[in-house]
């Protein structure tokens, strides 16, 4: 199970870091629900946290049938309040229970961290001290806050710290306490995973190519979730940002390959004993027949146009499906154009000639799937039925996916 963490959003202009906190969080294998009180709806709306983790948010204790204060405070492994302003600290540590995030720590047992933002003025005030000697003798963390330049316009001590490294705080706490943030990483250990990222490009001469818009961040994500899982990963990368791989954890060991034929050899050599191939890499369908030595050059001749012929590359995801090393389980993208329908009746017809265990429908282009956006997904089965659907950041997918696909293992070992 991923650990729950509980991000609490108040009323500070800093209320927008938040969001990159979530996304730590969510990259780092976390179940994220945030919780804003009233105030800070003002600074930040719903509609940007429930995109970001998937989960309905609310703010005051009538929003949801139920108690639902409670069942917030059941299933946290941890609560983080950045920004925590002078006025949600003070309420704490007097025990309020007037919104449902003040409520959710106050029936919480989990481990509370506090990263205040205010103004330097109203941080060194005695009050705002006093509480903060309080919370932290009560074994809350408090996260001091940083120096520099303020929303108001002046300078000084104040300033939220970097998201990362309230995320780093928050895993850190997590990891001390043992929750099952640990157990989690062992839901794969001891599988091998291949994973397909990018998107290939085939050369028409030395300096051009055909290729398309795909990053190959959503397969890297789903190489980082892997990893985080326990599994040994391979990533197959074809033309993805040296500054995206210089990030990749050490643990995963990458190959390059630019174009399609590349990709199939790659996934040849790698496949063989695989537990998952997930192909997530965007390959091209077509590829030129012949390569130009020198670049193509125009002439002053209008008329003057070259002719590109064409042929097909190798189906690479059929060809492993019907192959010998076929791994156990194996994963396909569909990147579809067009309006959401559309894109899941293709997706569907596409499954079942397949061959895979699941095909990831996503729509693509207009915005959508390419690039650094959040995603949308629909995961069928070789027949096309619905297996599930997922929504947010990339790494909130790549979650869902490798937990499907260990899911699947879990259930054919048993």
């Amino acid at each position: 199970m991923r650990p729950t963490v509980i991000v609490g959003v108040s009323a500070g202009i800093a209320a927008y870091k938040a969001a990159i906190l979530v996304r730590e969080l969510i990259r780092a294998g976390c179940d994220v629900r945030v919780v804003p009180t009233p105030a800070s709806l003002e600074f930040v709306g719903k509609a940007t946290w429930e995109g970001l983790t998937g989960h309905p948010v609310h703010t005051g204790l009538t929003d949801h049938p139920g108690s639902d204060h409670v069942e917030l405070a059941r299933i946290a492994d941890l609560i983080v309040i950045a920004p925590a302003t002078a006025d949600v600290m003070a309420r704490i540590r007097a025990g309020f229970a007037n919104d449902l995030l003040t409520t959710t720590v106050l029936a919480s047992r989990c481990p509370l961290v506090l990263s205040p933002a205010m103004h330097t003025a109203m941080w060194d005030n005695a009050a705002t001290q006093d509480n903060v000697a309080v919370l932290r003798q009560r074994g809350i963390t408090i996260i001091d806050p940083a120096s520099g330049a303020l929303g108001s316009g002046d300078h000084g001590v104040g300033r939220l710290p970097e998201p990362e490294e309230i995320a780093r705080v928050c895993l850190d706490t997590l990891a001390s306490t043992q929750t099952s943030f640990s157990s989690n990483e062992q839901m794969l250990f001891g599988r091998h995973i291949v994973v397909t990222a990018g998107g290939t490009q085939e050369p028409l001469d030395p300096v051009r190519f055909i290729g398309n818009r795909s990053s190959g961040r959503q397969g890297i994500e789903i190489a980082r979730s892997s990893a985080r899982m326990g599994a040994t990963v391979h990533l197959i990368a074809s033309n993805v940002e040296k500054s995206l791989l210089d990030d990749l954890e050490p643990s995963i060991s990458v190959s390059f390959a630019p174009t399609a034929h590349d990709v199939e050899l790659a996934v040849q050599a790698q496949c063989d004993g695989a537990d998952a191939l997930v192909m997530c890499a965007a390959i091209a369908d077509f590829s030129p027949t012949s390569v130009a030595d020198a670049k193509i050059k125009k002439t002053d001749d209008s008329s003057d146009v070259p002719t590109i012929e064409l042929e097909r590359t190798t189906d690479i995801l059929a060809t492993v499906a019907h192959s010998d090393s076929r791994p156990t389980v194996l994963v396909g993208f569909a990147a579809e154009t067009g309006q959401a329908d559309t894109v899941l009746a293709y997706g569907k017809e596409k499954a079942r000639r397949k061959g895979a265990d699941f095909l990831a429908i996503n729509r693509v282009g207009d915005g959508f799937g390419f690039g650094d956006v959040d995603n949308h997904v629909t995961i069928v089965d070789s027949k096309g039925e619905l297996v599930g659907e997922v929504s947010g950041s990339k790494a909130r997918v790549a979650d869902f996916l490798i937990t499907t696909i260990a899911q699947r293992l879990a259930t054919i070992d048993g």
